[in-house]
Order: structure tokens, then C-alpha cells, then sequence
């Protein structure tokens, strides 16, 4: 490790002592079941949610709390499986999971690692940069991660307790906690899309663009990425240059997105209050955006366009897909695309049925399409399936008191963001997302505990001051 890292560390530790108050433990123990403590807050994934919700805890005194990743130590999140961009897209001062503690951000990492005339020269943050800085924050901060666990039910337990079954390697455990914490990113709350037209194809001849594809395959054969999002490009552009011999990107737009909304909402009034509004001005946000998608930076599009052998079709949805000798064939209003195998980058469906962790609440998951009826030019079938989150990013039921321990699973992913605009995935909300989170689980946990805390003021017996008999006598005197 440099010295410029070691003395960052050494900063980090000082910064977070500076600001420590009030520093005073305050949950008590609550006994699970199984006769040890139960967890406070159990957080299912450690990638850069998990870790600034953790964080955020952690300044809160909550200091029962684990984390949770199946994913090998380092490997958490998309950075480094199938995420295929060279650099993240958000600009490089952008703030997240340093939660405003100048120290912890990025761009203090960077310089302390590469130099302030590096950070300087920086124009977007290297992926693999980003991930290595994770996985420096949670180490100096000291969270607490145990890698290699997937969740695999919630249940509820006695007195008020949630029961995880957790799959390790060795094994199945069963961990309590009072509260539980889902920030899994992107597909949390669902799967992802492989268009209906496509989904009788053989599974080695489709694949999403989060699936483990294996690229150098595809050197010399004809690719069709269906999309025309930031994900579709980036994989159609690994595969021209792995060698692919053409790459067809199919856009159901009749003009391309180039839009990218999530820049223009991107400040403290949005970010912070969305979630405050009513559900009509909230869908009616959140449909605009969400419908538009999310558009693509220039180097993005540069980075097929440069190939000769890249083509972009847009209006061009496929309609239908059958496999012949030739390969598979598309059908799209501009004509039939061949292609030897298919990239879908159609975004994620909410399907809580389709999620083991979720089966035994999923059909009493209050949905959009739930709680609120849109008027008919504002309508949207994918959009109504998202979940109707309470204002602490809980579950709410569909039909009350079916399952009311489902108040106490707060979902932080990308399911989150019709009841909250960004938030589970989004480095830019962040600094406003998390802190709202973490609010809304440490009130619960408090107004829990009232009459515990009431009955402690009520016992509270400790002298501020001592007075003395002889003070007393001289002040009787005069």
C-alpha cells in the first residue's frame, strides 16, 4: 500500500471521529430464536448500495448489522462480470457512497493511488477503478460482509423477528433480523427479458447482456443485439471486437434515444423529493423517464460506429424468430436479419413469483398498478407491475394483514424507482437516496422500541453534578 493510501486511511479514521456524535449505543439486543442476538439489519448485497447503507447505519449507531453477497470477495455488483463498458458513464465528481465524507470519495482514492495530476487528466472512471475502490471503502469503513452467501427465503419468526435462509458453501443457515435490507441492483425484483418472439429459441443460440457470455465464441459469426440502450451497445461493441464477423443492433424506435434523462433530474429537489409528491405527479415523472430509457454517450456509440461491419436498424422490432440452416432469422418491418446468435438488451420485468427469496409473500407484493389508476394517455401495463413502496422503501400489502411483517423488508434496488425516482442502482442519488433509507429504518427501529426507551428514561437516575453538605451550609448562612 502507498503512503498516500495509508495516510487517506489514517484521515478516514479521524474525519469519521470528528463526527461521531452522538456516539451512544441505543438498540437493545433483541434474541432470536436460536438464542443469539438478532441482527438489526441484515442487507442482502454488498455491492455499492449495500456498502453505503451499511455505512449509513454504521454513523447511526446500528451496529448489529451484516452484509450479505453471493458473490466472490471483489466480484460484487456488475463491474467486473457483465458490465462491458470501459468506463462508468456518470461523470467523474459525481458522489455516492462516500455519503459526503470528503475523505471517502472516489475522487480522494484516486489521487491518493494514481496522483492529482492523474485525477486531474481523468475523464471517466475506469470500471475496474470502481470496483477496486468499493471494495477499499468497505474495508476501512469495517463493514461487515460475509461473500459466497445467497439468500433463499424470508420468513417471518418470533416476536417480530424476520428469518433469512441463507445457502452458504459449507451449508444452509438461518439468520434473524429485524429489519432486512434487499439492495440486489438491478434484478432484484425480477428477470431479465428475452422477448416473447424469441423465447423458443435454443438456449445456446440467446442470451441477455447479464448473462456470462463468452465472447471469443462469437469471433467470425453473425451477432443481432436486440436494444438500443447503453447495455445493448456496450455488447454489441465487445463482440465487434472480439471479432464477431457483424453485428446488427435492432432498435424498435423509429429514431434512436439520445437523450439521457437521468442528467437532466439530477439535483437536489428531484433526487430528495420525488418520493414526497403524490402518486399522479409521481407516475407522471417516472413514466416520462423510464419511458424515454435511459440514452448513451458519444464514445458508447462511437465504439460500434468505428467497425464497418456494425449496422443499426432502427424501427425495426422483431416480430417474429424461427431457426433455419441459414442461422436465425429475425423478422422486423425493415426485413429479415440472420444472425448465429442473439443478445437481448430489453431492460428487466417484474416477476416477484419468478424470485425464490420472495415466494412467500410475492403475491401479496402491492404493485403500482395496485394503488393508483393513471388517466389513459398516462397508462403503462410494465410500469404498474413495479412494487408500491411505503416511505421507507418497505413492501406494502396488497390486501392488508395477510403479511404485515413484510413492513419490515425495505427494497433498494431498481424495482425502487417508480415509488422513489433513483435510487437502488443510481450513483447520482446516492448522497440523497441512501440517507432516506436509513432514516426511515432506524425510525422504525426506535418507534419499535418506545416503550423500551421510555421505560429507560423513566429509570434514568444518573447525577449530572454532586453537591456537597458544607456547600450547602455556607449558602444556608448567608
Amino acid at each position: 500500500m502507498s503512503d498516500a493510501l495509508t495516510q487517506l486511511e489514517a484521515d478516514v479514521r479521524a474525519d469519521l471521529a470528528r463526527i461521531a456524535h452522538p456516539g451512544a449505543a441505543w438498540l437493545p439486543l433483541r434474541p432470536g430464536p436460536d438464542g443469539k442476538p438478532a441482527l438489526d439489519v441484515l442487507i442482502v448485497g454488498a455491492g455499492q448500495s449495500g456498502i453505503a447503507i451499511g455505512f449509513g447505519l454504521m454513523r447511526s449507531c446500528v451496529s448489529k448489522i451484516l452484509l450479505l453477497d453471493k458473490a466472490a470477495e471483489g466480484m460484487e455488483g456488475p463491474w467486473l462480470t457483465y458490465a462491458r463498458m470501459p468506463t462508468l458513464r456518470s461523470p467523474k465528481d459525481y458522489t455516492g457512497p462516500d455519503l459526503d465524507i470528503p475523505s471517502l470519495t472516489y475522487q480522494s482514492w484516486h489521487e491518493a493511488r494514481f496522483g492529482k495530476e492523474n485525477w486531474q487528466r481523468l475523464d471517466l472512471i475506469p470500471r475496474g477503478h470502481w470496483a477496486d475502490y468499493l471494495l477499499w471503502l468497505r474495508r476501512t469503513v469495517g463493514l461487515p460482509v460475509r461473500n459466497g452467501c445467497e439468500l433463499l427465503e424470508i420468513a417471518p419468526a418470533a416476536d417480530g423477528l424476520l428469518a433469512a435462509q441463507v445457502k452458504r458453501a459449507d451449508g444452509v443457515e438461518t439468520l434473524y433480523a429485524r429489519k432486512i435490507v434487499l439492495a440486489t441492483g438491478q434484478e432484484g425484483m425480477g428477470s431479465w427479458i428475452i422477448p416473447e418472439p424469441l423465447s423458443h429459441l435454443p438456449p445456446a443460440s440467446v442470451a441477455t447482456v447479464a448473462d456470462d457470455i463468452d465472447f471469443n465464441d462469437l469471433r467470425g459469426k453473425r451477432v443481432a443485439v436486440i436494444g438500443a440502450g447503453a447495455s445493448a451497445f456496450d455488447n454489441a461493441a465487445t463482440a465487434l471486437e472480439a471479432g464477431a464477423a457483424e453485428v446488427h443492433l435492432l432498435c424498435r424506435r423509429a429514431q434512436i434515444q439520445v437523450i439521457q434523462p437521468y442528467r437532466w433530474l439530477t439535483f437536489r429537489g428531484f433526487l430528495r423529493h420525488l418520493s414526497d409528491l403524490d402518486d399522479a405527479w409521481r407516475w407522471r415523472f417516472m413514466r416520462t423517464i423510464l419511458e424515454m430509457r435511459e440514452g448513451f454517450p458519444q464514445p458508447t456509440y462511437d465504439r460500434c460506429a468505428r467497425h464497418a461491419n456494425f449496422a443499426l436498424h432502427e424501427g425495426a422490432p422483431v416480430e417474429a424468430a424461427r431457426r433455419t440452416d441459414r442461422g436465425i432469422e429475425l423478422q422486423t418491418p425493415r426485413g429479415i436479419i440472420t444472425a448465429d446468435f442473439v443478445i437481448c438488451g430489453t431492460g428487466i420485468d417484474m416477476n416477484f413469483v419468478g424470485r425464490n427469496e420472495l415466494s412467500r409473500f410475492a403475491g401479496n407484493i402491492a404493485t403500482w398498478a395496485d394503488r393508483y389508476q393513471p388517466p389513459e394517455g398516462e397508462r403503462n401495463a410494465r410500469l404498474g407491475r413495479f412494487p408500491y413502496l411505503a416511505d421507507d422503501y418497505a413492501f406494502t400489502e396488497r390486501m392488508p394483514g395477510e403479511t404485515p411483517w413484510i413492513s419490515d423488508i425495505h427494497l433498494f434496488a431498481i424495482a425502487s424507482t417508480m415509488s422513489f425516482g433513483p435510487s437502488g442502482s443510481s450513483i447520482n442519488a446516492m448522497t440523497t437516496a441512501v440517507p432516506k433509507l436509513v432514516h426511515g429504518l432506524t425510525r422504525g427501529l426506535f418507534r419499535a422500541d418506545v416503550g423500551h426507551h421510555w421505560a429507560s428514561l423513566s429509570a434514568y437516575d444518573v447525577p449530572q453534578a454532586v453537591i456537597t453538605r458544607s456547600a450547602q451550609n455556607v449558602g444556608e448562612s448567608r
